[in-house]
């Protein structure tokens, strides 16, 4: 397996399986099974509300001798409520306590977004504050506590423009080593990756495959479907891929690492299988002919009447 060498000589799998809708009653049989099949860097986040049962999982593999602590790479995310830097500790404490682990191999900030600290899911303007109110640079500070203090051994972010890691890195001791972004073929984030790596900062790509199965309040009406693309499908066809292994090989080819979610172990297997396939640098550029620079999910959730975040200002209209 590929991996991607961090300051501190910290080696993440450029493949990982991402746990975002994976549901409490499959997700612990998921990763088990995944860890079998040799998966080893593993996706997850608080908001998720499934880190238990990934903990069930993690814990079972390390007792029953099928993988170290150390050989596996677990990531997860500082929810948008616990913002203020007295709340990142605790907020990392329960998500350690939640997967039974000591340290977490990367901890994230899961959006430039805050919300006040008693507001779980926010429905209205008033369940907000504005990154005036909760600067970005004060979680920050919580966060390299949290490598201060041993519990992450590298910290990042999720969903930041360009703009906002140039902010990020001005007010920072601890530089961001990871910014965890939609990338798929039809969003696929030149600018974004010739910035992160002029940076040294690692991009991570969600929703690789489109995440077809996303709420539907996070769909659009007119959507397309990235396995329906008949310039992949005719490429897959051709390689004697599925379309789900082109994608990624592609993404990893581009030096990005990706977490595709899957709760079976046949789709499970072929997205492994996928580090292993190499594309021509013409079958590149057939995949990078079909960007529609759309975005899959947008942040538009983030927009309520009156509120401080909007489409625009959350990507800085990147």
């Amino acid at each position: 397996m590929q991996t991607l060498t961090f300051p501190n000589n910290d080696q993440m799998p450029i493949l990982g399986l991402g746990t975002w809708k994976s549901a409490k009653g499959e997700v612990t049989i998921a990763v088990k099974q995944a860890i079998q099949l040799g998966y080893r860097h593993i996706d997850c986040a608080a908001i998720y509300m499934n880190e238990k049962e990934i903990g069930k999982a993690i814990k079972e593999c390390i007792d029953e001798g099928i993988v170290k602590r150390e050989e596996l790479w677990i990531t997860s995310k500082l929810w948008n409520n616990k913002h203020a830097k007295e709340d990142v500790i605790p907020a990392l404490q329960k998500t350690l306590s939640d997967l039974q682990l000591d340290y977490l191999d990367l901890y994230l900030i899961h959006w430039p977004v805050a919300f006040k600290p008693q507001v779980f899911s926010a429905m209205r303007a008033e369940h907000y504050l504005s990154l005036e109110e909760q600067p970005i640079a004060d979680t920050w500070l919580g966060m390299e506590k949290a490598v201060d203090q041993g519990l992450a051994r590298n910290i990042g972010v999720c969903n930041f423009s360009t703009k906002k890691l140039k902010d990020l890195m001005e007010h920072s001791r601890i530089k961001p080593t990871v910014n965890q972004v939609e990338v798929n073929p039809y969003f696929q984030q030149d600018k974004m990756l010739e910035f992160c790596n002029a940076n040294n900062i690692y991009i991570t790509a969600y929703s690789p495959l489109g995440s077809f199965d996303r709420p539907a309040g996070m769909k659009a009406k007119d959507e397309p479907v990235l396995f329906e693309d008949p310039v992949l499908l005719k490429l897959a066809k051709n390689k004697g891929l599925s379309v789900a292994q082109l994608i990624l090989a592609w993404i990893r080819q581009r030096g990005i690492s990706v977490i595709p979610k899957s709760v079976n172990p046949e789709r499970q297997k072929q997205n492994l299988d996928s580090v292993n396939i190499e594309l021509s640098e013409e079958e590149m550029n057939v995949v990078k002919s079909i960007n529609k620079n759309r975005r899959f999910v947008d942040g538009s959730f983030w927009e309520v009447p009156g509120g401080p975040y909007t489409v625009a200002n959350l990507w800085d209209e990147e």
